[in-house]
């Protein structure tokens, strides 16, 4: 292997990639109003124990991409949920194609949609994305994505989950259960052969379908299916039997509406089944496209989605329209709101961000249930298991071994990561003899680190305790993969281990008794639940629901029920939840749906510090827990249910709230306000504020008379004065009876302001020019160096997005004799790619230029050419979002160092028209291959 050029620095893959037992806000304990010009400064996230997510210290796979050359192009025509009609649609994509086609686009369209969102799937080489945005009759070009199969981790308990939010209540006393009401469930699919689920209790995937729950659905890929292409075929091939041979499915179907072992939230609701993930992987958002499209068919009165794009934080994206249109078409989408909470802000994705859905936050459960082993001291320890490790055993000992004193960097057992920020030093694990189990302790570095570290020093299974309260949602999914059971414990459990252990050893039992433990963190929103807002500033998630430690059903071939983790456990609490309200209340549009209940939603403490007893964000936890009963029965509902107050700088808003009354009696309400804990200081390493709001009523009460209505005016302003602060909190209405809650949020300041190309949480010098070595990416931030063209020997363009931007342009220019940006490579034609609504970066975006950029051939259409050899520097240009292309405050840019382009023999230079190796010619555009995270 080559060396890497002096003073550069590898990348690494580390660096890419009113309810019992529930805590709740009184309104009456918080400010309502605080000094603006002095925010309290609460801490750090890191003050708070917050470890943002890492990946082994690996390099980075140049072959590992995106969906290359995939796009859905949204065409000029109505959907036919809006009133356009297949024909209109049909006209209009074939009008594209052809005029697509004329302009030298070759256009190979594979699915065509016209239900919520109308266009077309494509293949279409990414350098010809551009001409193909330009073509009449286009409104927009996405680009499919790949949508992760939701995470989730092992271990509580359904009964828990809905004593919580009320169902239980909903069940017993109203007498609901969601019977009449369908419900869509698009994930892996759903095990009919489940007897809690209509089955026989025989596990065949032939039978049993259609039961008389599962009554409808379609399997769209197939059992080997896989979008990435690593875990099986990125070809679909479907079927009518949409069997989950994953789990993800089943468990989100017993949630909704399990009936026999366990009881969801509808047992009598009937479920549809649209299975759009393989056994393992991913899918991306063509075929989740397609399945709302089918649920829309299949006539579901509520759909529920738990999966979602990461940081796709538009609602301009396809599967985020057409989850609002099928939502004013009159069906109920309830959405997860994403499992990337430890991330920061702007951490949901599409469809969740969709205006008119009901984005679902996940509340630990106040039980978990779990398996236990006994140690020779006579403790009775609860464990979760880690996904991606083997199950651990019910049987048989272990002596079980410290790794090191507590608070130790030996107890946190850690291999070495240098590219860690900051560096993780190596804390080996103690030699290992025969039947022996390591004790370790959670921090610093990832879980796959400290199992490996356990595997590697011989042991049989690893043991890791929590460093805080609350039970750990652990993965040690990882290279090389782990081949011990690793399992996790609670910090108190953790601590009196090491206790027995002294200095000597114990030894631990393992048994297959399920035993419900109490939650520390339960009724706390779950460290794992995303922050908003969405990309536009609109407030989300909008209500929360237990999705922490839930146990539900699982598939036959797997263990009948499993207790899972993620707000993939939420969502379809709230979609039960809006079934039994629409046994109840069947006239309910989809938003009143929402706003019943946001409106009765009780607000939860701050997770990360209850004792203060201030409340969570509200950009984490909506309006709040669902309260089922009370949404069901209440007779009056506040509209709008939610405000988004958008930037600071646009001033005070305004807003007209209006409640209805459908009792037989007036009822008054005094009006109030308090506010939840703000955060700021970028969107990965947030800080957090004390609360402090700004809102102003027309009146002190308003009395709305029975069978009518009455409005008040709101002014809500701008409480902290700090760019970025993102804040909010809720108006209270609070009668003799009941009390019902708005909730809003909006962003301090100027959105526009902030800087978006930083290095943010990598701790490199971002933006920074790639070179890559022997499938090593290396920064070069240096002036000088000289590409082939050849394979991976691209110019790389790696930046991090700290925010969201509405547009992302790469240009192209030559470099004087002073390595500077010089002039144009095109007088009018010198981009090379431009993307719209792009979403925050976690990790650094990478992409890699071919050498192409838009040319012109004298007839004024767009075409593609490359450059010749010569010394050239790369430009990024942002606009941040919501900003003005007219405004050059609102633009930001960063130039590259100048390099040299001389096309080597092997090169790909379009012969024809591209440049000869050393000719310096060229008619082409694209994106290199190597590109790992194109948006």
């Amino acid at each position: 292997m080559p060396a890497a050029p002096q003073g550069r620095r590898r990348l690494a893959a580390g660096l890419l990639s009113g309810l019992t037992g529930v805590a709740l806000v009184g309104t009456t304990a918080l400010p309502t109003s605080a000094d603006p010009k002095q925010p309290e400064y609460l801490g750090s996230a890191a003050d708070f124990g917050i470890t943002p997510p890492t990946v082994d210290d690996t390099s980075v796979d140049l072959s590992e991409s995106a969906i290359e050359g995939r796009w859905l192009v949204q065409v000029d025509s109505a959907p036919r949920v809006a009133g356009g009609s297949a024909k209109a649609a049909d006209r209009a994509r074939s009008a594209v194609v052809q005029a697509a086609r004329a302009e030298g686009v070759d256009v190979k369209v594979d699915r065509a949609f016209d239900a919520g969102w109308t266009g077309f799937s494509a293949h279409v080489a990414d350098r010809d994305v551009e001409a193909l945005r330009n073509v009449a009759g286009v409104v927009g070009v996405f680009p499919v994505v790949e949508v992760e199969r939701p995470t989730t981790s092992t271990e509580p308990q359904m009964d828990y989950a809905v004593a919580m939010t009320g169902a239980d209540v909903a069940q017993t006393e109203l007498e609901l259960s969601g019977e009449g009401v369908k419900v869509g469930v698009i994930d892996t699919g759903i095990d009919y052969n489940h007897p809690d689920l209509g089955g026989s209790g025989t596990n065949d995937e032939s039978a049993d379908f259609p039961n008389e729950r599962v009554v409808t659905g379609y399997d769209f890929v197939g059992d080997d299916y896989d979008a990435s292409g690593e875990n099986g075929t990125p070809n679909p091939v479907p079927d009518e039997l949409p069997d989950d041979c994953n789990g993800h499915g089943t468990h989100v179907a017993g949630i909704v509406g399990a009936s026999g072992g366990i009881t969801g939230v509808a047992p009598g609701a009937d479920l549809g089944a649209y299975r759009v993930f393989g056994c393992e992987g991913s899918s991306d958002s063509e075929i989740i496209l397609a399945a709302m499209e089918q649920a829309y068919a299949d006539g579901m009165d509520v759909v529920n989605m738990s999966l979602g794009a990461s940081f796709m934080t538009w609602p301009s994206y396809p599967t985020a329209q057409a989850a609002d249109a099928f939502t004013a078409a009159g069906q109920t989408y309830t959405v997860s709101a994403g499992n990337s909470g430890t991330s920061g802000t702007f951490s949901g994705g599409a469809p969740g961000v969709a205006h008119d859905v009901i984005t679902v936050a996940s509340v630990d459960n106040t039980h978990f249930m779990a398996t236990t082993f006994e140690s020779a001291g006579g403790l009775s320890v609860g464990y979760a298991e880690a996904s991606d490790a083997p199950a651990a055993p019910t049987s048989g000992s272990l002596e079980l071994v410290s790794a090191g004193p507590v608070g130790s960097e030996a107890a946190r057992a850690c291999l070495a990561d240098p590219d860690a920020n900051p560096p993780v030093v190596a804390a080996p694990a103690p030699e290992a003899s025969e039947g022996q189990a390591l004790l370790v302790e959670r921090g610093v570095c990832s879980f796959h680190s400290k199992a490996l570290n356990a595997q590697q020093a011989g042991y049989e299974a690893v043991v890791i305790y929590n460093n805080e309260a609350g039970v750990i949602n652990a993965t040690v999914a990882g290279d090389p993969s782990i081949t011990i059971p690793a399992v996790t414990v609670l910090q108190e459990d953790g601590l009196a281990l090491q206790e027995e252990i002294g200095d000597d050893t114990t030894t631990i039992t393992w048994t297959d008794e399920r035993v419900a433990f109490d939650n520390a963190t339960g009724g706390l929103v779950s460290d794992f639940s995303s922050y908003g807002l969405a990309a536009d500033l609109t407030l989300k998630p909008d209500v929360a629901a237990p999705g922490g430690s839930i146990n539900s059903t699982y598939p036959l071939e797997k263990s009948d029920y499993a207790s899972l983790s993620g707000t993939s456990m939420a969502a379809p609490h709230v979609a039960g939840a809006a079934a039994l309200l629409l046994e109840e209340r069947p006239d309910l549009e989809p938003l009143d749906v929402r706003t019943a209940l946001q409106n009765t939603a009780d607000q939860l403490i701050w997770s990360l510090n209850p004792a203060v007893n201030l409340a969570e964000p509200v950009h984490r936890q909506g309006a709040g827990l669902i309260d089922i009963p009370q949404a069901v029965t209440t007779t009056t509902m506040v509209e709008a249910s939610k405000i988004s107050l958008g930037e600071g700088e646009a001033g005070p808003v305004t807003t007209t709230l209006t409640v209805s009354n459908d009792g037989d009696e007036d009822v008054t309400y005094d009006l109030g306000a308090f506010a939840g804990i703000a955060t700021g200081d970028g969107t990965s390493a947030l800080g957090f504020y004390g609360p402090a709001t700004d809102a102003t009523f027309s009146a002190d009460s308003v009395t709305v008379p029975a069978g009518g209505s009455a409005s008040v005016d709101v002014t809500i302003g701008d409480p902290y004065q700090t760019d970025g602060v993102i804040h909010g909190g809720w108006l209270t209405f609070t009668s003799e009876n009941d009390t019902l809650s708005v909730p809003f949020a909006g962003m301090s300041g100027d959105y526009q302001a902030l800087e978006v190309l930083t290095g943010g949480p990598t701790g490199l010098p971002l933006p920074s020019l790639g070179v890559a070595i022997d499938g090593v990416l290396y920064l070069n931030d240096g002036p000088g160096y000289t590409y082939s063209m050849v394979g991976e020997d691209l110019p790389y363009l790696i930046h991090h997005r700290e925010y969201p931007v509405s547009s992302l342009a790469i240009n192209v220019y030559e470099a004087d004799e002073d390595g500077e940006k010089g002039k144009k490579v095109h007088s009018r034609f010198h981009n090379w790619l431009t993307l719209s609504d792009l979403g925050r970066t976690f990790d650094p975006d990478i992409l890699a230029w071919d050498g192409s950029h838009q040319g012109n051939n004298g007839k004024g259409n767009d075409k593609v050419r490359k450059v010749a050899d010569g010394d050239y520097v790369l430009e990024i240009e942002v606009l941040r979002a919501l900003g003005d292309p007219s405004n050059p405050d609102h633009v930001e840019t960063w130039t590259s160092p100048a390099f040299t382009v001389e096309w080597g023999e092997g090169s790909d230079t379009d012969a024809g028209n591209g440049p000869q190796p050393g000719k310096g010619k060229g008619d082409d555009k694209g994106k290199g291959k190597g590109g790992k995270g194109r948006p």
